[in-house]
């Protein structure tokens, strides 16, 4: 009887252990799992920062490869400057100033309405019909360059897209439904009876 009991309790013993290293093996083979599934989630981790930072330093540098920066003057004849636009096609090289008003216009080309330059709108700028400044705008064509720098955003390219008349009075020229950078160059005929407008957007 007690040899009995002592094989019962031999065999209970053998199957505690066995029970005791299942449950051992188990546990370290579920810790082994989470620690290589917690490498793989740190390395992704680490992996996207690297993705994110290399992103980052790309698109700066992009953005001050595509925006050049150039200084421009605050101030021209007493007169608040805001921006520069350049058509090289037509040798115009015109500051613009940043409120409209007539005394303004025969100084030099004016905002007339939209956003600050550069920014995403609309811009449109209002010069007379004279040499040395809007006089040879009738010479541009669809796909000429001009360029509009500010001391913000930098030096952005514009591309001529639309070219047409309108009477005085037609104010749709200066619509702000766009998501893109655009300018609006609004200068009279020659008759003065129509104004010229010339549409461009960033390339």
């Amino acid at each position: 009887m007690k040899n009995k009991k002592q094989r019962i309790n031999i065999i209970n013993m053998f199957i505690i252990t066995i029970i005791i290293g299942i449950i051992v093996w188990f546990c370290v083979e579920e810790y082994k799992e989470i620690k290589n599934t917690n490498y793989e989630i740190e390395n992704k981790i680490n992996k996207n920062i690297n993705i994110v930072k290399t992103s980052t330093k790309e698109m700066n540098e992009k953005e001050e490869k595509k925006y050049p920066k150039e200084e421009i003057i605050n101030t021209y004849k007493g007169y608040n400057i805001c921006a520069k636009l350049q058509i090289p096609e037509i040798s115009v090289e015109t500051y613009v100033i940043s409120e409209y008003s007539k005394t303004a216009l025969d100084v030099s080309s004016t905002k007339y309405w939209g956003p600050e330059p550069n920014e995403i709108g609309n811009f449109c700028i209002a010069g007379h019909n004279i040499k040395n400044m809007f006089y040879n705008l009738k010479k541009l064509q669809t796909g000429s360059k001009m360029f509009l720098s500010d001391n913000k955003i930098g030096k952005v390219e514009y591309e001529v897209y639309d070219i047409y008349k309108v009477n005085p009075k037609d104010v749709s020229v200066l619509n702000q439904n766009t998501k893109k950078r655009e300018i609006t160059l609004i200068t009279c005929t020659n008759d003065s009876s129509q104004r010229l407008i010339i549409k461009a957007s960033e390339i």
